[in-house]
C-alpha cells in the first residue's frame, strides 16, 4: 500500500512541477475563487492566475477579461465537484468560440489521480500533507 501511496504522491508533484513550467511560461490558470489561487501560490506557482468567480462575475466577463490579456491558451483547474465539471465543460466551449485554446489536461489529470478523494482545489496542499504522512 505504502508504494501505491508513494507512486500517487510523486505523479502528484510531477504533474505539479509541469504546471508550474506551463504557468511560468505566461500561460494564465483559471480557478474558481480566490483560496484556489491561495492554494496555487503555496504551490508555487508564480504565472498568471484568474479567478473566474471573484467579485460575482459572470463567465462571460471572465472570457472577456482573458480576451484582453490576448492570451492565445489558458489552463482549466476548477473543481473536481458536478459543478466545476460543468463550468469546466462550459468554460472550454467558450474559449473555442473566442478562439482561445483551454487545456484542461491538468484538470483531468488531477481527477484522475484523486478520484473522488477531494472535490476543491483549495483541499490540495491539505491532502498533499495527509498522503505524506500516510507514507512516512
Amino acid at each position: 500500500m505504502s508504494t501505491h501511496l508513494r507512486e500517487k504522491e510523486e505523479e502528484i508533484v510531477e504533474l505539479l512541477a509541469r504546471l508550474r513550467e506551463e504557468s511560468a511560461k505566461g500561460t494564465p490558470i483559471l480557478v474558481e475563487g480566490k483560496k484556489d489561487v491561495e492554494t496555487l501560490r503555496s504551490l508555487e506557482v508564480e504565472g498568471p492566475i484568474i479567478s473566474i468567480k471573484t467579485g460575482g462575475r459572470s463567465f462571460v466577463e471572465a472570457i472577456l477579461d482573458i480576451e484582453r490579456t490576448n492570451a492565445k491558451k489558458v489552463i482549466l483547474l476548477l473543481d473536481f465537484d458536478r459543478r466545476g465539471q460543468q463550468a469546466t465543460m462550459h468554460l472550454k466551449q467558450n474559449l473555442e468560440r473566442a478562439k482561445i485554446t483551454p487545456n484542461a489536461e491538468f484538470w483531468r489529470s488531477l481527477k484522475g489521480l484523486l478520484g473522488k478523494e477531494i472535490q476543491c482545489i483549495e483541499s490540495l496542499v491539505p491532502y498533499l500533507e495527509s498522503l505524506r504522512a500516510k507514507i512516512r
